[in-house]
């Protein structure tokens, strides 16, 4: 079966997460993903995160579909290797920082004259403009900078990151998101174009409703732990036997919410009458929710609720959520075959296509495993003299 990106050719210069993830991606819905990694060392993943048979599981999960090749960038037998498969490809993808390529020999117009159609992409954690240009980029910092960091956690808690790599994670998918854009434009213009996905923008673009009440107001948002920062009641509510996470975002699902559990009458009471009113008092309110809702079980409301509408679910730990029906129903754990290294359990596909789904072709490959393959090919490829950039 064809799959969308069948025929084209990536060269991955990334490494750890944000790049990687971005590569993986393309790969899922068939491109053909030629890894390059130093040679006897590869990508640092390779050795970090728990290992099993020689594998590290984190390093399978995040480079499947891939072939790798070992080169040496640092040479000249190296850069003139990796100038032969940048003519044959389509795309070529980097998480250097901003310049590192161009100190390489491979800077816009070298790349251009290799290849005129070929789509460059680069991953960093600022850009490619602005004075942080050179400021060496990881996730942590960046969501401390983005203000990402700044509304998660309690009010009288000191800020929280995401427990996830979120801003390495947002990156690689706005990359792949870019690239794939720019082979629809190429298709229409035919020509490559150069697509840059930065760490601090990608999340900054996901503060949604909280940028949007700043930009308007002026003023910062607090943080609200499991409430939500503008609509009240929302967040976690003490069942008998554990908490229920319960999401009532507007008034027809409130007064679902509230009829469910036996307390409308509350929404006509003048303390809460009103959304800003119940958001001033929102810790009464939910304590009065959650007296109430300790008479049943998570499973009774969480049933109850969401017949009646209402969204609403219990905190599940990893265990939980890797048995979960659901989860299983939408294969989101999978099981790949690894050659030598057993059977890796990985998270699924997360975009459904019905007519061209992405599916696993090739585990993660051993460091060099694909050397003579794609290296051979090139052997009568002629080398293109480098230009200054």
């Amino acid at each position: 079966m064809r799959q969308p990106l069948d025929g084209i050719r990536v060269v991955d210069l990334t490494r750890v997460l944000s790049g990687p993830f971005c590569t993986m991606l393309l790969g899922d819905m068939g491109a053909e993903v030629i890894k390059i990694e130093p040679p006897g060392k590869g990508d640092p993943v390779r050795a970090q995160g728990g290992i099993r048979d020689g594998l590290s599981w984190y390093f399978a999960s995040f480079n499947r579909n891939k072939k790798s090749v070992e080169l040496d960038l640092y040479g000249e037998e190296g850069k003139a290797q990796l100038a032969k498969l940048i003519q044959t490809a389509d795309v070529l993808v980097d998480n250097f920082r901003p310049g590192v390529m161009a100190r390489m020999g491979f800077g816009p117009e070298r790349l251009k004259q290799l290849n005129p159609q070929l789509v460059t992409a680069n991953i960093n954690g600022y850009g490619s403009t602005g004075p942080y240009v050179d400021r060496p980029a990881f996730d942590f910092i960046t969501q401390a900078m983005s203000g990402f960091m700044s509304v998660n956690g309690r009010a009288d808690q000191e800020p929280l990151r995401s427990g996830q790599p979120i801003t390495d994670l947002v990156a690689g998918l706005y990359a792949a998101f870019g690239i794939v854009n720019a082979l629809r434009a190429r298709d229409i213009n035919g020509k490559g174009q150069h697509v840059e996905s930065a760490m601090l923008n990608g999340i900054l673009s996901f503060m949604a409703y909280l940028g949007s009440e700043h930009l308007m107001s002026g003023e910062l948002p607090p943080r609200t732990g499991n409430d939500h920062p503008l609509v009240a009641p929302y967040g976690l509510y003490k069942a008998s036997d554990g908490e229920v996470a319960v999401a009532p975002s507007n008034e027809v699902i409130l007064r679902r919410f509230m009829r469910t559990i036996g307390l409308e009458e509350l929404l006509d009471d003048p303390r809460f009458d009103h959304n800003d009113k119940r958001f001033a008092r929102r810790d009464e309110l939910n304590a009065l929710i959650s007296q109430r809702m300790q008479s049943e079980t998570q499973a009774t409301w969480i049933e109850r609720l969401n017949a009646a509408g209402v969204p609403s679910g219990r905190v599940q730990n990893l265990a939980e959520v890797f048995a979960d029906p659901q989860v299983l129903a939408q294969e989101m754990v999978m099981e790949v075959e690894h050659p030598g290294h057993g059977t890796v359990r990985m998270l699924g596909f997360p975009v459904k296509l019905d007519g061209t789904p992405c599916r696993v072709r090739l585990p993660a490959p051993d460091l060099g495993a694909h050397n003579d393959e794609v290296l051979g090919a090139l052997r009568d490829l002629p080398q293109r003299a480098a230009n200054d950039d």
